[in-house]
């Protein structure tokens, strides 16, 4: 079987499009459901804030590195798990928050600041951390990285997006209410249709090689999870808040990390089966969380905090 670094998935210039409109449709999905408020919130609560920043930012990547060189994982995978580490949280984690009866409001402001962030610290924290990997560097070293030029197809798909969805919802906010219910469900579905689609193109590579990142998936995400709910233990927020950093660091935006996979790293095999299976895989283990919180808790999702923001 031929090494997973060299194996290179077929992506066409038309489905790279394609995800980029999906990717953009997203966070303007997350702009739409966030408010000014929202960003006042977060100053007013800046210790939680700071804690979720620094979970994802900064300890998230650092534990990727060394789980990366604990399982003595091939660059390329290792890459993919280190990209998906440096992406930002998604509307996801607002939604599974809620039903695991946690601090929505939090919710929405965290990922309001992360997306924010994200813009600027996600290029560097991908060329640190792959730099310092002893099998990833090679590969970054023939790719010829530029964290610049990564930073702009961000702002392009993340920054954009989401200035256009917090006017939108400033100016116009029950159009935004109205347009949010209808954008977030459709980009999904279309995310899926992508992501269905390349591994249909590509059937044969991806059964050959799903076995090498299941595994490595499974605890990346476990500790990604278990991440945001320590982190938010120790530093002894609230309960809902708790739950809100849960996913906030254990929820990331792997479609935006397909995306980068295919633009800047040529489709490369392991990175590409990394952040696909992440993004599937990730729902289901915040569904799985979600519900376990919800039913020993007892309580329903806090309609009262949706209501608050509306």
């Amino acid at each position: 079987m031929t090494d997973v670094d060299d194996i290179r998935i077929a992506f066409d210039e038309g489905s790279l499009t394609t995800l980029r409109i999906v990717l953009g449709l997203i966070l303007l999905g997350v702009a739409l459901d966030t408010r000014v408020a929202d960003f006042r919130r977060a100053a007013r609560r800046p210790w939680a804030i700071l804690v979720a920043v620094v979970a994802q930012f900064l300890v998230l990547p650092a534990i990727t590195f060394v789980l990366t060189l604990a399982l003595d994982l091939r660059g390329s995978l290792a890459l993919g798990l280190i990209l998906v580490a440096c992406c930002p949280p998604g509307n996801v984690s607002n939604i599974l928050t809620h039903r695991a009866g946690g601090d929505v409001a939090m919710s929405v402001s965290m990922t309001a600041v992360g997306n924010v962030l994200a813009i600027f610290l996600m290029p560097v924290n991908v060329a640190f951390w792959g730099s310092m990997h002893p099998t990833g560097r090679e590969l970054l070293r023939e790719i010829s990285l530029s964290p610049l030029a990564m930073l702009a197809e961000v702002l392009l798909v993340i920054g954009l997006p989401f200035v256009v969805g917090i006017y939108l919802a400033h100016r116009f906010p029950r159009f935004a209410d109205r347009a949010r219910r209808v954008v977030g469900p459709v980009a999904f579905l279309g995310l899926g249709a992508v992501i269905l689609v390349g591994v249909a193109n590509n059937w044969a590579i991806f059964t050959a090689y799903i076995g090498l990142v299941v595994v490595a998936v499974f605890l990346h995400d476990a500790l990604a999870l278990l991440l945001g709910y320590v982190i938010g233990r120790a530093a002894r927020l609230p309960e809902g808040s708790v739950k809100a950093s849960t996913f906030e660091v254990g929820i990331r935006n792997a479609g935006l990390g397909l995306l980068l996979v295919f633009s800047f790293f040529g489709g490369l095999g392991g990175m590409a089966l990394v952040a696909a299976w992440w993004g599937i895989w990730d729902i289901v283990a915040g569904l799985v969380v979600a519900a376990v919180w919800r039913r020993r808790s007892g309580v329903s999702p806090r309609t009262d905090e949706v209501a608050a923001r509306a």
